[in-house]
């Protein structure tokens, strides 16, 4: 790259500086309360100097050169990015300057001309208090924070009336027998022991402790937050936790006679792995761990990996692809690129979704429909039946869950999808209706000045979640009148198959944060006379997340990851929006205040400031662990946020708005091919009679021994 130019700044340029030197500071603490000029020291080599210096200099460059430390910060990145141990972290916030300054140029002139110029006018008004400076500050960066705090009640009614729902049509024939018509699914995440720790000390089989060699010694293809590594002491391992409380909760169902004592409750599990050699051992480790630990009691759970899923592709998806729609050309790479559970998250999110089709019409025609449990969650029986009256079970059987009706703008939805909500395990004694995301106090520091999701999540977190039916605020009563939901965990939510199949919704593989707020996306408006489909807001259906109690130190420790996935979903959404059919702008219109904020007018410009002042308020630390946060933030930041910038740019040969394009003809293939089986099944068709028979086995196979 070449070196960075001194140009004279256009207007646009000088409104930006003028706006970044309030942010940043000019040797004294800026809006973002940290003394960012404090922290250039060119002069210094030591380790953690320099990326401290590099992140400092970044935000001095963006100030302009009215900043005292302008030419000397432009100079050290100049400096750094010839210093091979610091070229990609160098670079990757070089690069920054110019999308940053192109960016605001282009939302200057077509959106936010004014309102940037009235930001910069107002930045010196000495009567305003910092409240109103913060204000000003969202509503140019993160408008849909603005006016929150100051009218939280104001604004839970105003959005609870935007959800509401006119029921002209509550489900004739709801779930009756959740064992029987529903199919649960969830996913496991599994990597190999920390470094340091030998096979050896592991206790697992001397088996699996071959198998796992291989992946030891092997390279890393896919990342996630916190895998469970294997070999983890049981306790800690939220595979054993999440399954064996599902087994226990549908024990309970038994107990109180709300459930037949034979029944049995089917588990699709998908097994998303770092390392493509585990797959060969997966299963025989979870096999090993439950018969070591203890057994699932009336749980069926079949284990899906990639190997599984591609299997299920070339032995029965393919063949009747070729059978029944020969026009389709090269179905086995088209189904590959969507059908699987490895990669980016939205992958396993769309197969633990589409899979309950395949069971309705390949294993078991009772299923109905599907429910998403995370492993970390678990149905809180008691608390259930003593603050709603009604089990995890009984919640399911709502004739909500498929109601049609008319939302606030007189547009006909069907609510083919349901969603529960969360309670953190702390706040249990309190109440089920504890949200789980409390509001924030300020004052606000480095990135929430430009950025704060945490503020409306908590909105949408009280207004959507806490909803109880009936409402007299919200005028809901659970039976004419409901609300549908935007904001949905991963966890904690179900489609009808008849909705799966008729609306084929599905997450993008390129999507590796929050899959469950972008699987709406893809069908988020009817392309023809069809009513919308929409998720129905089941009151008083809790999952109790009990993460921080058994996975404290593995989500600490994952904690950089998850902010640096925060990042990406600022770009994905953002730039995944304008590639729908729909427009951004409906989109914002429904999808505000939480959803919506990851929808930036300014993508680019948002998350390299959040990175840049989340490395700054890291380093604001004495310390050493918040020093090596700033490190780490900055290294896995610049390279993960390189490559997705890179992605968006289309440079890898097709846009976003075609990569949706051609995984929904990939979700169309499939749903086809379904269809044509049944059909085929019905008829009494030879082929796909033989296809179902292959089918069953190959699901057979998949079943794990846990006893």
């Amino acid at each position: 790259m070449k070196p960075t130019k001194n140009l004279p700044p256009s207007e646009t340029a000088r409104v930006f500086q003028e706006i970044m030197a309030f942010i940043v500071g000019d040797g004294v603490k800026g809006a973002c309360g940290i003394d960012v000029t404090k922290q250039f020291h060119p002069e210094s080599e030591a380790d953690l100097h320099v990326p401290q210096n590099i992140n400092a200099a970044f935000l001095i460059v963006l100030c302009g050169e009215n900043h005292p430390n302008a030419e000397a910060a432009r100079e050290y990145l100049d400096e750094m990015a010839e210093n091979p141990l610091w070229t990609h972290v160098a670079d990757f916030y070089r690069e920054g300057l110019k999308l940053l300054t192109d960016e605001f140029g282009v939302f200057y002139r077509k959106d936010g001309g004014s309102e940037a110029t009235g930001l910069a006018q107002s930045l010196n008004d000495s009567k305003a208090s910092p409240d109103v400076v913060q204000e000003r500050l969202w509503r140019l960066f993160h408008p849909e924070a603005v006016g929150i705090l100051e009218n939280k009640e104001g604004r839970t009614r105003s959005l609870r009336e935007k959800r509401k729902i006119r029921i002209t049509r509550l489900n004739q024939a709801p779930v009756k027998d959740v064992p029987d018509e529903v199919l649960f699914t969830t996913n496991a995440l599994l990597t190999v022991p920390p470094p340091g720790k030998t096979l050896e000390e592991l206790d697992i089989s001397p088996h699996i402790r071959d198998g796992m060699k291989e992946a030891v010694d092997g390279e890393q293809q896919f990342w996630y937050d916190h895998p469970v590594q294997i070999g983890v002491e049981p306790e800690k391992n939220e595979i054993l936790y999440g399954l064996k409380n599902l087994s226990e909760a549908l024990l309970y169902e038994k107990a109180r006679g709300t459930v037949d004592k034979d029944k049995e409750l089917t588990c699709v599990l998908s097994a998303s792995v770092t390392h493509e050699s585990l797959h060969r051992i997966v299963k025989e480790y979870m096999e090993w761990e439950f018969q070591n630990t203890h057994d699932l009691p009336g749980l069926n759970v079949y284990l899906f990996t990639e190997a599984d899923a591609g299997r299920l592709i070339h032995q029965i998806l393919v063949p009747a692809a070729q059978k029944f729609l020969p026009d389709i050309k090269e179905p086995a790479v088209l189904l590959r690129e969507v059908v699987g559970v490895d990669g980016r998250y939205g992958r396993h999110y769309s197969f633990l979704k589409a899979i309950a089709a395949l069971w309705h019409v390949l294993i078991d025609p009772k299923i109905r429909a599907t429910f998403k449990i995370d492993l970390d969650q678990v149905f809180p029986q008691e608390n259930l039946l003593k603050e709603t009256g009604r089990t995890a079970f009984d919640h399911l059987k709502t004739p909500l869950w498929g109601a049609e009706g008319t939302d606030s703008a007189g547009n006909p939805v069907y609510l083919g999808m349901v969603a529960g909500a969360l309670v953190n395990d702390s706040d249990l004694n309190d109440s089920l209706f504890t949200p789980d995301v409390k509001y924030p106090s300020s004052p606000f520091k480095g990135e929430d000045t430009v950025f704060l999701s945490k503020l409306p999540q908590a909105l949408s977190t009280v207004a959507e979640m806490m909803t109880r039916y009936p409402d007299g605020d919200a005028g809901v009563d659970g039976n004419g009148s409901c609300i549908h939901r935007i904001h949905v965990t991963g966890g904690t939510n179900g489609i009808l198959i008849d909705a799966l199949r008729k609306y084929r919704p599905f997450t993008p593989v390129f999507v590796g944060r929050a899959e469950d707020q972008a699987y709406l996306l893809s069908v988020l408006l009817p392309q023809g006379r069809e009513p919308a489909l929409r998720y129905a807001h089941k009151d008083g259906l809790f999952m109790r997340h009990d993460k921080e109690s058994f996975a404290g130190e593995a989500i600490r420790a994952a904690a950089i990851g998850k902010l640096v996935g925060d990042y990406e979903r600022v770009l994905l959404f953002s730039n995944y929006a304008r590639s729908l059919p729909w427009g951004v702008d409906r989109i914002k219109e429904i999808f505000d205040p939480f959803t919506g904020s990851f929808i930036s007018h300014m993508p680019l410009t948002i998350v390299y400031l959040r990175l840049a002042l989340k490395a700054a308020t890291f380093f604001d630390s004495d310390r050493s662990e918040d020093m090596q946060k700033g490190l780490k933030i900055m290294e896995l930041g610049s390279g993960r946020l390189s490559a997705v910038i890179h992605d968006l740019s289309g440079k890898d040969g097709r846009t976003l708005g075609e990569k949706y394009e051609r995984e929904k003809r990939a979700w169309d293939l499939y749903y086809d091919i379904l269809d044509h089986l049944e059909s085929g099944i019905k008829s009494g068709d030879a082929f796909a009679l033989e296809l179902r028979e292959k089918a069953r086995q190959l699901i057979t196979g998949t079943k794990l021994d846990t006893q």
